[in-house]
């Protein structure tokens, strides 16, 4: 909990170019894609909150309430981190284009790749370059790994 409240430290994440201004967000939410019960996918967006537990709750009820209304939930007035999960392959990176539509940053993965001794997962991160620089997507990057290394030492 206490690594995430960092990321309120990087303020490019609140910031999001639009039609050749940035435009700075209070709130933050994380956007899910989600298999819905008749097998399409909706978006589903989760308000961020530096509460894991709480987050967890808004997590499972709002992708329950999309996989059975088989309907997006948007959250127009907060900015968006965008998630890509496609656990069915291993994944050394993602590239997508960026359009007028898609300047949120986004964080993908695919499955986690094993080897003999360590267990890996690959993500690929990006992010619109007048939003943020080098710097504050390594700042991310590494708090992504702390709280992956934190919650690890948890389960074991």
């Amino acid at each position: 909990e206490g690594r995430w409240r960092k990321l309120g430290q990087i303020d490019e994440f609140m910031t999001l170019p639009e039609q050749g201004k940035l435009f700075r967000y209070d709130s933050l939410a994380i956007n899910t894609i989600v298999v819905n019960k008749n097998g399409g996918i909706n978006s589903c967006d989760v308000p961020f909150s530096f509460d894991f537990q709480r987050f967890k709750e808004e997590y499972q009820s709002l992708t329950a309430q999309t996989i059975s209304n088989c309907k997006s939930i948007f959250m127009n007035d907060t900015m968006i981190v965008g998630t890509s999960a496609i656990i069915q392959t291993e994944l050394d990176c993602i590239v997508n284009q960026y359009s007028d539509i898609f300047s949120n940053p986004m964080v993908m993965w695919g499955k986690f790749h094993k080897s003999l001794f360590k267990t890996t997962l690959p993500v690929s991160f990006q992010f619109h370059h007048v939003q943020m620089d080098g710097q504050q997507g390594a700042q991310f990057l590494n708090l992504l790994q702390q709280t992956i290394s934190n919650v690890q030492s948890l389960i074991r």
